[in-house]
């Protein structure tokens, strides 16, 4: 995983170059926003376990047919399957929220994602449908502005929204 730090240094090494101008001002604005970052990191974790069942109950309630008898995910053991890999997708969610940089959710989480779905039978476009109801959760949850670091958050909501969708997409 390589922070927003490292990976401006490393643009600039690879073209022998110091830092832009713009490269300090886009680490600056990085780290003027990190309480607000650590705020939404806190706020995700602190509701994982809500964010994860509501999900997964909404999802059981718009596609039955994946978690009834004959259903892909009929047996408890696939739907505690099913849970726990919501679970997974929301922890590397929040680790590219406080790196601002997916490729930790990329590498670790999302790479071989759709094969395994595939291979289990499990139809992608209903996990798709699991990561957009915790989107949905996560961002009233991450967006609500009591008791959080005041300021603009419209540019970290739009980065957290983005983490989803990559993820959604990723399954489908």
């Amino acid at each position: 995983m390589r922070d927003a730090f490292s990976r401006v240094v490393e643009q600039a090494d690879k073209q022998g170059s110091y830092l832009s101008g713009e490269d300090i001002n886009g680490l600056s604005a990085l780290i003027a926003d990190s309480n607000k970052r650590l705020d939404v990191v806190n706020r995700l974790t602190s509701n994982a376990s809500a964010i994860v069942s509501n999900a997964y109950r909404a999802l059981v309630a718009e596609r039955p047919q994946v978690f009834n008898a004959g259903g892909a995910c009929f047996h408890n053991r696939n739907q505690a399957a099913c849970i726990r890999d919501l679970g997974f997708i929301l922890r590397y969610v929040t680790y590219s929220v406080l790196a601002g940089d997916a490729s930790v959710m990329d590498d670790r989480c999302l790479n071989g994602l759709r094969e395994t779905y595939q291979a289990l039978g499990t139809p992608g476009d209903a996990v798709a449908s699991g990561i957009q109801k915790m989107k949905d959760t996560a961002l009233g949850i991450a967006n609500d502005s009591n008791g959080i670091t005041k300021g603009d958050c419209s540019n970290l909501m739009s980065e957290l929204a983005s983490y989803f969708d990559r993820a959604a997409a990723a399954v489908v």
